[in-house]
């Protein structure tokens, strides 16, 4: 089965990005908006018990974060997603460095760029347009994030919540 791990934002942020997820995003229907911290990733059912444990050990130790979605950036050009670009803050990468550690699989192909896509998969000339005007509509949204998510993958390919972890302990 498909494993992954995410960050769901506030419904106030969710709405926001859905109010343009719903155009630009093909996976709009697969998932509600969030910020991965780990891509995803096989295991069989009895990894998954095995890992998510060790996830309940990961969550003691973190720290909850201050999520700020501060502007409107793009992967351009290698690729077409448009995204709300979140700060980097030191418990965020933390948390981050933990879950891809030798426990979990070692470092990610990618480099850690905190964001929540809003569009993907665009033409190059709806990138520019779609970009242009989503730029100057611009972002500026802060909450504490107390929480993540291991999420699994249905048949269908929506993901559903598997467990959800604390941050700092608390069950």
């Amino acid at each position: 089965m498909k494993f992954g791990i995410a960050v769901f934002p506030s419904k106030k942020l969710q709405d926001l990005a859905n109010s343009y997820r719903k155009r630009y995003d093909p996976h709009y229907s697969l998932i509600p908006p969030h910020l991965t911290l780990k891509e995803p990733f096989d295991a069989t059912d009895d990894e998954i018990n095995e890992i998510a444990k060790k996830l309940g050990d990961v969550a003691k130790h973190a720290a909850p974060f201050t999520l700020r979605a501060y502007k409107i950036s793009s992967f351009q050009p290698v690729n077409t997603v448009i995204y709300m670009k979140v700060d980097a803050v030191p418990e965020l990468l933390s948390l981050y460095e933990s879950l891809h550690s030798s426990e979990f699989g070692g470092e990610s192909q990618y480099s850690f760029v905190p964001h929540i896509t809003i569009a993907q998969k665009l033409s190059n000339d709806e990138h520019s347009d779609v970009y242009g005007s989503l730029r100057m509509a611009g972002v500026d949204h802060e909450e504490t994030v107390d929480r993540f998510h291991l999420l699994y993958q249905l048949e269908n390919g929506s993901w559903t919540v598997y467990e959800t972890y604390r941050l700092g302990g608390d069950s």
